[in-house]
């Protein structure tokens, strides 16, 4: 019911002004959206319905909804449909925050995802960024955080275990590795590399990102005093972050 009032809708804000179907198909939606009557993370009618209901071709559809995702307006995820995007959150990029609070402070629910949690021997590349020799004991945790159900970030971390030994046993869906590892080692000292990135097909799964959707990609080591604490690879969907940064300048 609440798709067809969404195409009715849709069907009367597309007028008959002289212009592209597929463009007259966008503003619609962008209309929509714009006025309120589409909220966010609403789930739009699919392709077929569209195309049944307004009686326009497949690819003037697929058109319309592939450059309004790519304009930041809708997210299609993989399997699941196409959603009404919420306006974009953001992570410090000159700051180290911890993201259940960055999430919370937009006023949504931050939840989680263990895919994999254990302990393993260091190989050359791993040692080095947490300064232990190769074959030494290290600690691997990969979590999907999400925002309103909306994955945003994956979170690939190394922990060195002579600075947090209980890192394993904590319970990450009432707290984030970032909250325990502060606890235990607050971080005097920290290094951003940021990048864009090609998700691969696990990433893109556990994100539920179309092939080819840029990601954001940050490459984080902290400290606390001398020693290493964790390096991780934080992975965030283009079309749902944004990095910010702020900084004062003299005169």
């Amino acid at each position: 019911m609440a798709e067809q009032t969404a195409i009715a809708q849709l069907a009367a804000a597309m007028g008959d002004e002289p212009a592209p179907i597929y463009q007259r198909v966008k503003q619609a939606i962008v209309s929509q959206i714009r006025e309120g009557h589409w909220k966010a993370n609403q789930r739009v009618p699919s392709e077929s319905e569209l195309v049944n209901e307004l009686g326009v071709s497949r690819m003037t559809i697929n058109r319309a909804l592939r450059e309004l995702t790519s304009e930041g307006f809708l997210v299609r995820m993989q399997g699941v449909g196409t959603f009404v995007a919420e306006m974009k959150g953001y992570t410090a990029m000159l700051e180290v925050h911890n993201i259940a609070d960055e999430i919370a402070q937009r006023g949504h629910t931050h939840s989680c995802k263990i895919l994999s949690i254990g302990q393993m021997k260091a190989d050359p590349e791993q040692a080095a960024v947490l300064g232990l020799t190769t074959g030494q004991t290290l600690y691997h945790s990969l979590i999907v955080h999400y925002e309103n159900d909306l994955p945003v970030q994956l979170e690939d971390r190394l922990v060195n275990p002579l600075v947090a030994p209980d890192y394993l046993s904590q319970d990450y869906h009432s707290m984030t590795p970032y909250t325990y590892l502060m606890r235990v080692a607050p971080l005097t000292a920290g290094e951003h590399i940021v990048e864009a990135v090609l998700p691969d097909l696990r990433q893109r799964k556990h994100l539920a990102l179309d092939e080819h959707e840029p990601c954001l990609l940050i490459r984080r080591q902290t400290w606390s005093d001398n020693k290493i604490v964790t390096y991780a690879r934080l992975l965030y969907p283009g079309s749902r972050y944004k990095l910010l940064g702020r900084f004062r300048g003299h005169g």
